[in-house]
């Protein structure tokens, strides 16, 4: 039987249409017949998730999104199949949450509980609505928004308030007020200017200053052996004093005090011999006649010897006078300087 060419033009069309068909299902993840490991999840709202979007646990993707369907008509709940590239061991309580990318495609993450069973085949995951950084970031700013909108309301309420209140004398005021404020924005100027050279790394007064304290610094450190010894030498000097019995120095110094005074009370008393010497007028004059006496027989003695000891064999004793006062007393250095001379 001969076939016409329009019969392997058609056959040949069905083909290709068919491999295109298979080729596109299976760039995007599915295959003709449904197998493999699949989980499901239901959403309330899939946030963007198209067929193919990757699923992730801890970052590694383990898989990719199969289809999503309607769990009724009032669309309320989205039900999305999850392919696995092969079976692994999922918690019971993980939970599939998904996650949006502004700047790419949604995915599906899927957070590993501590449950020791584990999900089968065509079993349903449990599944968390999750903000996303874009969600969040809304979140937070829709209330900042709010407050903006009535700042501004209020900020013109108080423009037109303070437009029906500027009258041209006040606007004079104004004008003067931003005269001298410019004026204090050129002192503020200058001073500025008079800081900078203060500050000048150079010459100003704080480098000079902070120079001598380097200075001050430096010497300290070249000292600091020093001053150490003369720390551990007052440390030293300190612990001495302390370990000192001060008390009992006190109380020693305190009783020969008291037996100062006790002596000297006796002294000015005329109970002992030295109260009586210093006291007593008489033995104070029977003390300078006796030692009148004793001057006029020590003189008599060197003026006559012979009247006391007698050595010669033919000589005799002298019989002058005894002497009844002291002789006068002879400078003998000035004798010695005229025989000098």
């Amino acid at each position: 039987m001969k076939i016409s060419n329009e019969t392997k033009v058609g056959a040949l069309t069905a083909i290709a249409i068919t491999l295109l068909i298979l080729g596109f299902n299976f760039l995007k993840g599915k295959s003709l017949f449904k197998t493999g490991s699949f989980v499901y999840a239901k959403y309330k709202n899939t946030k963007g998730i198209m067929v193919s979007n990757p699923v992730y646990i801890n970052g590694l993707q383990v898989g990719a999104v199969y289809e999503l369907e309607e769990a009724n008509k009032n669309l309320d709940t989205i039900i999305i199949a999850i392919k696995l590239n092969k079976e692994l061991n999922i918690p019971l309580n993980s939970l599939a949450s998904i996650k949006e990318n502004p700047l790419g495609t949604a995915s599906i993450d899927i957070s590993l509980g501590d449950s020791k069973a584990y999900l089968k085949n065509h079993d349903t995951i449990a599944t968390a609505d999750v903000p996303g950084a874009l969600g969040a970031i809304t979140t937070k700013l829709t209330p900042v928004i709010d407050q903006v909108k009535v700042t501004v309301q209020t900020l013109d309420s108080v423009l037109r308030n303070l437009n029906s209140i500027v009258d041209p004398y006040t606007k004079n005021n104004m004008q003067d007020m931003v005269a001298n404020m410019n004026r204090i924005s050129g002192s503020l100027i200058v001073s500025a200017a008079s800081l900078q050279q203060m500050l000048n790394n150079q010459t100003g007064a704080l480098a000079k200053s902070l120079n001598n304290v380097n200075s001050f610094t430096q010497n300290l450190s070249g000292n600091n052996e020093r001053i150490n010894n003369t720390m551990a030498n007052l440390e030293k000097t300190t612990q001495t004093i302390s370990q000192a019995d001060i008390n009992g120095t006190f109380t020693q110094l305190r009783a020969t005090v008291d037996r100062l005074n006790s002596a000297m009370e006796k002294i000015d008393s005329r109970d002992g011999s030295i109260g009586l010497l210093l006291n007593d007028k008489q033995i104070y004059e029977n003390m300078a006649n006796t030692t009148r006496s004793l001057n006029i027989l020590m003189d008599d003695i060197r003026v006559n010897p012979k009247r006391y000891v007698s050595i010669s064999v033919f000589g005799k004793k002298s019989k002058g006078e005894y002497l009844t006062s002291p002789l006068p007393v002879v400078d003998t250095s000035s004798k010695k300087t005229n025989a000098a001379e």
